[in-house]
């Protein structure tokens, strides 16, 4: 696995963003140091995740702090102090899904835009820790779950524009910014 000094996000468009990320299979100091790579650069970038293809690394790694009071998503507070609970998650994969709910999102990879998905309201997802211990947790309702959703999608090469709400809007949104219009892969029906 490589790890970047001078890492940038990836922007729509980009190759890696529709890649499916490889597994992870050696715990080591580089892949440490890449998690601290990704977290410094989703905090300088205002975000409260980021999946390892944004920022052109195709492995199953993603990082999430939504207790951070991101100007992008400071949903449940206003805080003046600035708090940090950072998870590093290795290979993490949903288990189980239920519900659905109407979200407001944006992407790193996507600059200046916002628009409503469909996601799950509850979600079991099992991971590894940097050391390569097995974890098993849930989530429900909140950014945090949004936020699960929403990187390991990236992990499989999906984006938040292939789950619009109303595509009109969201390429509206695309246009507005300079990305072009949505380019979601095409749907193949099994039989």
């Amino acid at each position: 696995m490589s790890s970047k000094d001078n890492l940038h996000i990836e922007v729509y468009g980009s190759k890696v963003l529709r890649t499916p990320s490889q597994a992870v299979t050696k715990f080591d100091r580089k892949l440490e140091k890449l998690a601290k790579q990704m977290l410094k650069v989703m905090y300088e970038e205002n975000g409260v995740g980021l999946a390892a293809p944004q920022i052109g690394v195709n492995h199953r790694i993603i990082v999430i702090d939504t207790d951070w009071a991101s100007d992008r998503y400071d949903e449940t507070k206003n805080k003046k102090d600035i708090d940090y609970n950072p998870f590093v998650m290795i290979n993490p994969v949903i288990v189980y899904k239920e519900g659905e709910m109407d979200s407001p999102e944006g992407c790193l990879s996507f600059p200046g835009v916002f628009f409503t998905v469909k996601r799950a309201t509850k979600i079991v997802f099992k991971f590894q820790d940097l050391t390569g211990k097995e974890h098993r947790m849930e989530a429900a309702g909140d950014l945090f779950c949004r936020c699960i959703q929403h990187e390991i999608d990236h992990l499989d090469g999906k984006l938040f524009v292939d789950i619009a709400v109303d595509k009109a809007i969201a390429k509206e949104e695309l246009e507005k910014n300079g990305l072009g219009d949505v380019k979601s892969p095409p749907m193949f029906i099994l039989g």
